[in-house]
């Protein structure tokens, strides 16, 4: 699930030397496709406050660290580059992430991604995330909920939480 939840966190377990760039407080609509699936962009929310995103980033942290032998991070002037290789199963994945963009206001980020052996029938993948800020969190929704595009709402502290 964190793959799709939090694609972005995921990779900014040694990030902390770079100081990533927080996202402006209020309400996200993150929109993810990826080349393999051939159907449109699943978007989401996300209602984001400054520590809600530092406990994003800690989520992140631990998922990379169970799975990732590689996460290299790096400024290369207005882009964020990163470069990982971790494991899924019996699969190692082997990724180039770059994000460009205002993260206060909105953001684009491409993962390139190669497994090997193929995962489910595919050798690579591209997934490309598109994130805007659209405005202050709605009257029902409290920092850390997460509006997936099923409908289903979670909350990212609930997350953190479980063992």
């Amino acid at each position: 699930m964190s793959a799709l939840l939090l694609p972005v966190e995921a990779l900014w377990a040694d990030a902390p030397a770079i100081a990533f760039p927080k996202r402006k407080s209020g309400l996200w609509e993150i929109n993810i496709s990826r080349a393999s699936m051939h159907r449109p962009p699943q978007a989401m929310q996300m209602c984001v406050d400054q520590n809600t995103d530092d406990i994003a980033q800690q989520f992140g942290e631990s998922v990379a660290s169970q799975a990732c032998t590689k996460r290299k991070i790096r400024r290369e002037g207005n882009r964020i580059v990163a470069d990982t290789v971790c494991k899924l199963g019996d699969t190692t994945a082997t990724s180039r992430t770059v994000f460009t963009g205002r993260f206060d206001r909105a953001y684009h980020g491409e993962i390139r991604t190669k497994y090997d052996p193929p995962l489910m029938g595919r050798s690579e993948n591209l997934t490309q995330i598109d994130a805007k800020w659209v405005g202050p969190c709605l009257p029902d929704q409290k920092p850390g909920d997460i509006l997936l595009p099923n409908g289903m709402k979670i909350n990212i502290r609930q997350m953190q939480s479980k063992p």
